[in-house]
């Protein structure tokens, strides 16, 4: 499948206005027999797929990418080839009847991978050209709650990348981390890495999905892997490791030891907030080399008495008085 970066469709600003300033023209009546459509998966392909619906005054039976699809006995799909300057009109199109935030919600569907997604993202938007006014806000509609339903999937999971991501330094200076998203999230947490590891170059790469994230210290790009035998192409071997990488890990490790109470331990809500499936890739979640030992600094108190002094200030204060 093609992947891009293109900055139009990864906008997350606020909402604005122009969905209510540009006039909203009636959508085209889709009065020839319907068709089956079929595009090369991208999200540019299934905007040009939008395109040919009404171009085609056909509403679509099925929209599924090249491939994977499953037309009637006698009727071939309909190839949509992928055409840039028409996926933009439709892009910016759509904020004439929605506003922007709704507009990226759309997009975060096709990024949720879920079955049926395309015939979603188009019930939605020929619902919106309709209706003639805002429909994000219509939970009475089963497809305005599904849409709403995956956006708050996607900013969850969106949000468990962007704290749980690990690196790991190899010898050329480079931090790579793995990752298993359950949706493709990486264009999306994208800008984060970007703006918050701009002096360092990285790789994220997704491990599901076989392709990953470069930031070369001047701007982020997709890449594809290729698949091979025998060795997996994520698996870092310890001769590429920066020589300090271990030693990092091990800090790591121990600060992660030493804030934990042991006390106020909750294996359930611990797993509700860092989900169980993400912890082959924490560094604090891997066996230790050596047994915890807590630092035993803590002064002794006498039972409803001041404060003691730590062993060994007590011993240097006898020397003293000694000498």
């Amino acid at each position: 499948m093609p992947r891009s970066l293109p900055s139009r469709h990864r906008s997350t600003a606020a909402p604005s206005a122009v969905g209510s300033a540009l006039p909203r023209p009636a959508a085209p009546a889709l009065t020839n027999p319907p068709l089956d459509y079929s595009y090369d998966g991208s999200f540019e392909g299934l905007l040009s797929v939008l395109f040919a619906v009404y171009d085609r005054k056909a509403a679509p039976n099925s929209i599924q990418p090249t491939g994977s699809t499953q037309g009637g006995l006698f009727a071939q799909p309909v190839t949509v080839e992928t055409h840039e300057p028409t996926a933009t009109r439709v892009w910016d199109g759509l904020l004439r009847h929605m506003d922007q935030e709704a507009r990226t919600r759309l997009f975060h569907t096709f990024l949720s991978e879920q079955p049926e997604r395309e015939m979603l993202i188009f019930r939605y938007a020929d619902l919106a050209m309709r209706a003639g006014r805002d429909i994000s806000e219509n939970y009475a509609d089963e497809t305005v709650r599904r849409i709403a339903r995956i956006a708050q999937q996607m900013y969850r999971e969106k949000h468990r990348m962007e704290a749980f991501v690990r690196f790991e330094k190899t010898a050329d200076g480079l931090f790579h981390a793995t990752i298993e998203p359950d949706f493709d999230v990486l264009p999306l947490i994208a800008p984060h890495f970007t703006r918050r590891y701009a002096d360092q170059r990285w790789l994220i790469f997704d491990q599901r999905r076989r392709y990953g994230l470069y930031y070369d210290l001047t701007r982020t790009d997709v890449v594809q892997f290729e698949a091979s035998s025998g060795q997996r192409s994520t698996d870092i071997s310890a001769t590429v490791l920066d020589e300090r990488e271990p030693l990092f890990q091990l800090l790591w490790q121990a600060y992660f030891d030493h804030v934990n109470i042991p006390e106020r331990r909750n294996l359930k809500l611990h797993r509700r907030h860092m989900p169980l499936r993400y912890w082959k890739y924490l560094s604090e979640k891997q066996p230790r080399e050596q047994r915890f030992e807590p630092i035993r600094n803590k002064r002794p108190v006498q039972p409803g008495g001041p404060l003691l002094p730590p062993p060994d200030a007590a011993g240097a204060g006898s020397e003293a008085g000694n000498g």
